[in-house]
């Protein structure tokens, strides 16, 4: 491996995998650090196509998203570095993929638990081809002031903190991620600060070892010194101490291998990390530590004393001039995001939407305050629901059944009414069944199914005005408006329609009044004897018997019972049945395969 430096201020990644947090974490450390590009040139993520929003700064970009590797790859050529998020099940098989690209030189790997044999596969295949692979069970590494991968070196504040956003003197190479972040800070507060840092992984088997990374500091001017911070198991280690021993490596190496608690315990311990695991006294944390120091290694005599032999190795070679401290910098601000500054009270902002019906923010979704798991177990019905998201506020039952009587009576009527003639053609158009469905919804108006709001309008006006059927009837024949809730093409005087009767009884039964429907009653006789098809229809019917409703459950004051009037919520209920209806119309003309609907010639007038 060895050669030199992997990442530049001009490197630029595919990520594999699209995870919204570790990319903005990269382009905000790219902005930090005065990138004039941002380091992600592209998401991968297998199926999808098109961009995904982010921020570069201030600046909203749109980041390409492909839908394979090797087209990710052909459309940004210049993009070497492969970061892939793939769940352990799949991070082996598209990482070989990734390696098998010539654009490629360097993958990281962040899944933990990738099968072993896999592992050495993708390491065999790595070194045939002179690539880098760092994983598996990585977060990753930093070029300081330059690039970075994913999630490494954690949060901005963090980045500021560590002085990571410009390059420093020290070359640093762990296997614990988690460490690293510890590790940054430590130097970043006796030093001048990281120049690179790399975490292998704690798997077993990393694609690239301690000594990979050491010997490739050792390579790079601006490294003066490196730090090594191992742990127990394995005997990655001892590569690092062979290279020691044989002076490959010249610069000072202060290196600490964690786990030396590990004696304390009676049987064998196994750490966070599948690689923790001690395998006798020469994978032992003290049998590193003893190896490297007799190899020329700066090693303290416990993990708390590091930070002072870091601190006394970096002030000797400033000492003897080898290191020019780094000159301090203020990095740039990163703007907030809105969510983040809007929780921490920094700013205030207006919303977009006001919402007063449900509620999905808390542990369950509430309908007007009420738990869903309150609806179920209380056993509430439709028209519980929809009092709750309607109406704002618990009916009585026999006020949400009445609601659920209407829906039942409205859903269907037959497939000759203009709503279901349209919602037959279209589906025999071979439409699907939203289309379908809205071509029949769209037939809904005053001509057709619309009129239980005007009903309701117009009775109410009258009963409120005191005038007499008479007085109001003439006083619309003289405006030119046919009487809402008045009239039907079939039913007569002397055959009712059957749904009108069903919520007159109903209402007879269990409304404390029927104010309106009596004066419906009323008008419908005056209108009979001018003519027979002049009756009391389902509109007019569900029209009056609603504001009785409305009046009668003393639950609405006249304010309220006049704005449920004027915004239309009578006809949603004529909406809402008719839907079921005019689906079930959808699913019996698919079903029954009927081919594309042709109106036959003899029904039309052809006239010039």
């Amino acid at each position: 491996m060895a050669t030199g430096q992997l990442f530049s201020k001009n490197t630029q990644a595919l990520f594999y995998n699209y995870k919204q947090l570790p990319i903005q974490r990269m382009l905000d450390f790219d902005f930090l650090c005065g990138r004039e590009t941002p380091s992600v040139a592209g998401i991968i993520n297998p199926g999808a196509e098109g961009f995904q929003k982010l921020f570069f700064g201030q600046e909203e970009i749109a980041i390409p998203v492909h839908s394979s590797i090797e087209a990710a790859c052909e459309a940004h050529p210049t993009a070497d570095v492969f970061i892939n998020f793939a769940s352990f099940r799949s991070a082996a098989a598209s990482s070989l993929s990734a390696l098998k690209q010539p654009t490629i030189r360097v993958i990281a790997i962040i899944a933990e638990g990738v099968p072993e044999s896999d592992t050495k596969q993708l390491i065999a295949y790595a070194r045939e081809n002179n690539k880098v692979v760092i994983g598996p069970a990585t977060v990753g590494g930093i070029q300081a002031g330059a690039f970075k991968i994913g999630d490494t070196a954690g949060t901005i504040d963090n980045i500021v903190q560590c002085k990571l956003y410009r390059p420093g003197s020290v070359g640093f190479v762990s296997k614990s991620g988690g460490m690293s972040n510890e590790l940054y800070s430590t130097i970043a507060r006796v030093t001048d600060g990281i120049y690179e840092g790399i975490a292998i992984g704690g798997d077993v088997f990393p694609g690239s070892t301690l000594s990979d990374h050491i010997l490739r500091l050792e390579n790079i001017p601006q490294v003066k010194m490196m730090v090594v911070l191992g742990e127990l198991g394995g005997k990655d280690e001892y590569s690092l101490v062979e290279a020691l021993k044989e002076g490959r490596i010249k610069k000072p190496v202060v290196a600490w291998v964690s786990g030396t608690c590990a004696r304390l315990f009676k049987s064998e311990v196994q750490f966070g990390h599948a690689g923790a695991k001690s395998g006798g006294e020469l994978e032992s944390a003290q049998g590193k530590n003893e190896a490297l120091r007799d190899a020329g290694a700066i090693v303290p005599t416990s993990y708390e004393a590091l930070e002072t032999v870091i601190k006394e190795t970096f002030a000797k070679l400033v000492e003897e001039g080898k290191i020019t401290p780094v000159t301090e910098v203020k990095p740039p601000s990163i703007p907030e995001d809105l969510s983040t500054a809007i929780k921490s009270g920094k700013i205030r902002a207006p919303t977009h939407i006001i919402s007063t019906i449900s509620d999905d923010r808390g542990e369950e979704p509430t309908y007007a305050g009420v738990p869903m798991s309150t609806i179920v177990e209380r056993g509430y019905g439709v028209g519980d629901v929809i009092s709750l998201l309607w109406f704002k506020r618990s009916l009585p039952r026999y006020c949400t059944k009445f609601i659920e009587i209407c829906i039942m009576l409205c859903a269907d009527h037959g497939p000759c009414v203009s709503g279901a003639h349209n919602t037959i053609v279209t589906a025999r158009a071979g439409k699907d069944l939203v289309s379908s469905l809205v071509s029949g919804l769209l037939t809904i108006g005053p001509r057709f199914g619309g009129a239980i709001d005007d009903a309701a309008r117009y009775f109410k006006d009258a009963v409120d005005r005191g005038l007499t059927p008479y007085e109001f009837v003439e006083s619309m024949k003289k405006k030119g408006i046919r009487v809402p809730g008045i009239g039907h093409r079939i039913k007569r005087g002397d055959n009712r329609d059957k749904r009108v009767e069903l919520l007159q009884e109903y209402a007879h039964t269990h409304f404390p009044s029927q104010k309106h429907m009596d004066y419906a009653v009323q008008v419908e006789t005056y209108t009979l004897s001018k003519a027979n098809n002049l009756v009391l229809n389902v509109d007019g019917a569900i029209g009056s018997l609603f504001l009785d409703l409305l009046a009668g459950s003393g639950m609405f004051n006249k304010q309220e019972i006049d704005e449920i009037v004027e915004i239309g919520y009578l006809n949603g209920l004529f909406v809402l049945a008719r839907a079921i209806g005019l689906i079930g119309h959808t699913f019996d003309q698919k079903r029954l395969k009927q081919p594309l609907y042709r109106h036959p010639w003899e029904d039309v007038l052809y006239t010039k």
